[in-house]
C-alpha cells in the first residue's frame, strides 16, 4: 500500500544531488561582512522620500565615546567578497522551515517523539516527509560536528553507551511513530487495518433514540451522513491521544508522544502541533512533487495525483467521497477566497468585486456572485473554530489564527443579509457583462478577459500562491 511504502523509504538520506546550501538546526548562525557605510548614506540620499524625512527631523543628541565603528580607509585590508543570497523555493521552505521548527518543539517539550494518525492521503504524507526531512537535518548537524544538537538527540532517542545518531532511518524509528485509523469507508490499506470505529456509537445511539442512523449514499439525510462522519473524526482524535499517551508505556520509555496534526490551512484540526496549518493544498501538493524528487521518497507522486478524500463516507460503484464535491469548490478556489479574506481583508461584496475581474472571462457575475455567497456561508459556520486553532508553523500571512493575522470577531450572521442582498443588485446592475478592457491600448472595449493583474481593484491579480509571500 501506498502509506505503508511511504512510512519505510520515508527516512533515508538525502540524495546527492539534493544537497542544498540552507540553514540547519543549530541554536545561533552568524554571518560576518563589511558594510560601506558611505554608500548606504548615498542610497539614501538619492532617495527623495528619505531627503524630505531627514529634512523634518530634528538634531538627535549624541555622546561622544573613544571607540571607532569603522576602521580607517586603509589599502591593505581585505575586503569582503558581497555574500550571495540564496531564496529557497516555497517547496524548500515547506520541507525545512517546519522541520527546524519540529525539531525546536521536540527538544524544548520534553516529549519523547512524534505520533501521527496517517491516511496515506496528501496532507499527512506531507507532515512525514517534513518530520523525514527533520531527521535528515538533525543527523547532518551531528556530523557536521554540533555538540548541542548531538545532546539533544542523544537524550530523546534515548541512546547509551556512547551511541549517538548516524542514520536518519534509524533516528526516526525511535522518535516517530505513525497509526493508520482506518475504517469501514477507507482505500489506502487492505480490510485487515480497518477498524470499526463508529460502530460503538452507533450501536449505543441506537439503543438509546431506538434509531440507527445511515449514510446518505444508502438513503440517510444530510443531518444523519453529517453525524456520522463526525464521529469518525472526533473518534480518531481520542485514540490518536490514547495513542500518544500509552505508547512510550508500550515502549518502556519515560515521558509522552505529541500527536501531530495533518490538516492544512483550508480545514478545521485537532491535534497538540501542526506542521503545515498555514500551507494551503496547493502549496502542499506542489511541496510532494518536490520532495518526491529531491528528497528521494518517490511513492510521494503516487499519493499526490490521487484525488484528495476524507474517507469518512462509504465507498459504492457509483458514489466516491471526493474533498472538493463535499466542499463545493475546489482547492485552488478555496486558496483564492482564503487570500482575499485574509491578505486582502475583503469581505462579501470587495470579494465579488475582485472576482468579477479576476474570473470575469470564464464566469458570469451571477455564476461569481454564487460562488462568493457559498463561501461566505461556511466561512461563518466555522470561524468560532478559530479561536481554537492548533499551534502551528507560520511562515506567511496567509493563516486562519486570529492571535496572528485575523483579528475580526468570530461571529457573524451566516446569512450575511446585508452584502449578499448588495452583491445582488450589483450582478443586477452588470446586466450579464463581463469584464470590459475599456482603456486598454490595443484591446476593444468589451472584450472578455481572465484578468489576473488587478484592473483598478488591488486584490484582484492574489490567485497566485505565491503573491502572499
Amino acid at each position: 500500500a501506498v502509506a505503508a511504502e511511504v512510512c519505510e523509504e520515508l527516512f533515508t538520506p538525502v540524495p546527492p544531488h539534493a544537497e542544498l546550501a540552507l540553514n540547519g538546526v543549530e541554536d545561533v548562525e552568524v554571518l560576518v561582512a563589511q558594510v560601506d557605510l558611505d554608500a548606504v548614506a548615498s542610497l539614501r540620499g538619492s532617495i527623495s522620500s528619505f531627503q524630505e524625512q531627514a529634512s523634518c527631523k530634528s538634531k538627535v543628541s549624541s555622546v561622544e565615546v573613544p571607540y571607532k565603528l569603522c576602521q580607517s580607509f586603509n589599502l591593505q585590508m581585505s575586503l569582503s567578497s558581497p555574500l550571495k543570497i540564496m531564496y529557497h523555493s516555497p517547496e524548500e521552505e515547506i520541507a525545512f522551515g517546519p522541520g527546524c521548527w519540529l525539531w525546536d518543539y521536540l527538544r524544548r517539550s520534553g516529549a519523547s517523539g512524534f505520533l501521527l494518525p496517517l491516511s496515506g492521503g496528501a496532507d499527512s504524507s506531507s507532515v512525514a516527509a517534513i518530520v523525514g526531512c527533520m531527521c535528515q537535518l538533525v543527523v547532518r548537524e551531528i556530523a557536521n560536528g554540533d555538540e548541542q544538537v548531538k545532546a539533544d538527540a542523544i537524550r530523546i532517542g534515548q541512546y547509551t553507551d556512547g551511541q549517538i545518531p548516524t542514520d536518519s532511518k534509524e533516528f526516526a524509528r525511535r522518535i516517530f511513530y505513525t497509526v493508520f485509523m482506518g475504517s469501514e469507508n477507507s482505500i489506502a490499506l487492505g480490510s485487515k487495518n480497518k477498524w470499526p470505529q463508529s460502530d460503538i456509537p452507533k450501536s449505543l445511539f441506537q439503543t438509546v433514540t431506538g434509531k440507527r442512523p445511515r449514510y446518505k449514499v444508502d438513503g440517510g439525510s444530510n443531518s444523519e451522513n453529517l453525524g456520522l462522519q463526525n464521529i469518525q473524526a472526533r473518534i480518531r482524535m481520542v485514540l490518536a491521544f490514547m495513542f500518544a499517551s500509552l505508547m512510550p508505556w508500550v515502549h518502556n520509555k519515560p515521558g509522552f508522544y505529541l500527536v501531530l496534526g495533518s490538516s492544512n490551512v483550508d480545514e478545521g484540526l485537532r491535534a497538540d502541533i501542526n506542521p503545515i496549518g498555514s500551507i494551503s493544498k496547493q502549496d502542499l501538493r506542489s511541496f510532494l512533487k518536490w520532495a518526491a524528487i529531491h528528497l528521494g521518497y518517490s511513492s510521494l507522486a503516487e499519493i499526490e495525483a490521487a484525488p484528495p478524500t476524507a474517507e469518512l463516507e462509504p465507498i459504492r460503484s457509483n458514489y466516491s467521497q471526493l474533498d472538493e464535491v463535499d466542499m463545493g469548490m475546489t482547492y485552488e478556489e478555496l486558496s483564492v477566497y482564503g487570500r482575499l479574506r485574509k491578505i486582502f481583508r475583503c469581505g462579501p461584496v470587495s470579494m465579488f468585486q475582485n472576482l468579477c475581474y479576476k474570473w470575469g472571462g470564464k464566469l458570469t457575475p451571477s455564476e461569481i456572485a454564487d460562488k462568493v455567497k457559498h463561501f461566505f456561508k461556511y466561512y461563518s459556520i466555522n470561524r468560532h473554530k478559530m479561536t481554537v486553532i492548533t499551534s502551528s508553523y507560520h511562515a506567511e500571512s496567509y493563516s486562519p489564527e486570529d492571535n496572528r493575522f485575523d483579528l475580526r470577531q468570530f461571529l457573524y450572521n451566516a446569512r450575511w443579509p446585508y452584502q449578499f442582498r448588495k452583491i445582488d443588485q450589483l450582478v443586477s446592475e452588470c446586466n450579464g457583462d463581463k469584464v470590459s478592457l475599456v482603456g486598454q491600448k490595443g484591446k476593444e472595449k468589451g472584450a472578455t478577459i481572465d484578468h489576473g493583474g488587478g484592473m483598478g481593484v488591488i486584490a484582484a491579480g492574489s490567485g497566485d500562491p505565491r503573491a502572499g509571500r
